[in-house]
């Protein structure tokens, strides 16, 4: 079977790792995850998009909201809030104890992809995962305000926010974490999940060398789009690129990722920006990327590695 190295994001970007797994064995695909919206509150390191993914492959996210754990309490954070603790980030009870658990580990020295790798043994889950970097890195969006970590602007501002501009804290000094590159150039197929171009892939693609890895890559690499009819299925990708000057369209993003990709993989309202992106040197497919089923999410992993002749 064909190895996978995927680039992904948080919820989008699991839903589509949850139809992949099925059509290839989970432990034949490595995900490469953003960190770039780990936040430390309550003296814990939270990384949200690791954790998405690691949930969602093991089985135990909450399908409704596409995080945390399924049927988690929140009676330690109802208990903060009435002490006077800022309550903004739902952290549910089970979801603690992995902040807690990859907190502990890293102030014994593990570096941050040991813990994931940890984690996701203890969870049983095959696929590896590897955050994007060991090192610090924090997204932050530029608001009339000022600067403001990524996770502040969309989970306690509700995006509400108008976007300035977006920059990436540590990722000129940032190296790969172990894993990163060689899972890129080993592949036989890379695939660019449905994720945020910006604050999602975009934070991948900076650190040092992944990009230069797609490019130098014998296997060939397909994206697929976030963008469906000019708008995300879910998240603020559409204020971001809106703020940041950027056509918000499925042929925008595929301009972001085009000096790397083959093939690029779009909704079927986004028909007509086909002959476009084909117009960049890339294949277009165009076909249903809205993954409301199971049986939506194997059809869009089959049609991904199909239009980079996996299937």
């Amino acid at each position: 079977m064909p190895k996978i190295t995927c680039l992904a994001g948080g919820v989008g970007a699991a839903r589509f790792l949850q139809g992949l797994v099925r059509v290839v064995p989970p432990g034949e695909v490595t995900v490469i995850v953003n960190t770039g919206d780990d936040i430390k509150l309550h003296g814990l390191h939270i990384s949200p998009d690791v954790d998405i993914v690691t949930y969602t492959l093991a089985g135990i996210v909450d399908e409704g909201k596409g995080w945390g754990i399924r049927d988690d309490s929140f009676r330690c954070l109802a208990a903060l809030g009435r002490l006077g603790g800022e309550t903004w980030f739902n952290l549910g009870d089970a979801d603690l104890a992995t902040h807690i658990s990859r907190t502990r580990m890293i102030k014994e020295g593990l570096r941050l992809s040991e813990v994931a790798a940890r984690h996701s043994r203890a969870l049983g889950v095959e696929t590896v995962i590897i955050p994007m970097t060991d090192d610090p890195f924090a997204t932050q969006i530029l608001t009339n305000d000022g600067y403001v970590h990524f996770e502040e602007y969309f989970v306690k501002r509700g995006a509400a926010s108008t976007v300035r501009g977006v920059r990436f804290l540590g990722a000129e000094e940032a190296k790969p974490a172990p894993g990163v590159t060689e899972a890129i150039e080993s592949a036989n197929g890379i695939v660019i999940c449905p994720s945020n171009p910006i604050v999602s892939v975009g934070t991948i693609l900076s650190i040092p060398g992944i990009r230069e890895a797609l490019r130098r890559t014998n296997a060939r690499v397909a994206a697929v789009s976030p963008i469906i009819g000019g708008s995300p299925v879910k998240g603020p990708a559409d204020r971001i690129m809106a703020g940041l000057g950027l056509e918000v369209s499925s042929l925008s993003v595929a301009r972001l990722y085009g000096d790397f990709i083959d093939s690029f993989v779009m909704d079927d309202v986004d028909a007509d920006l086909a002959e476009k992106v084909r117009s960049l040197g890339v294949s277009a497919t165009v076909t249903n990327t809205i993954m409301r089923t199971l049986e939506d999410k194997v059809h869009l992993a089959n049609e991904t590695l199909r239009s980079i002749g996996l299937v």
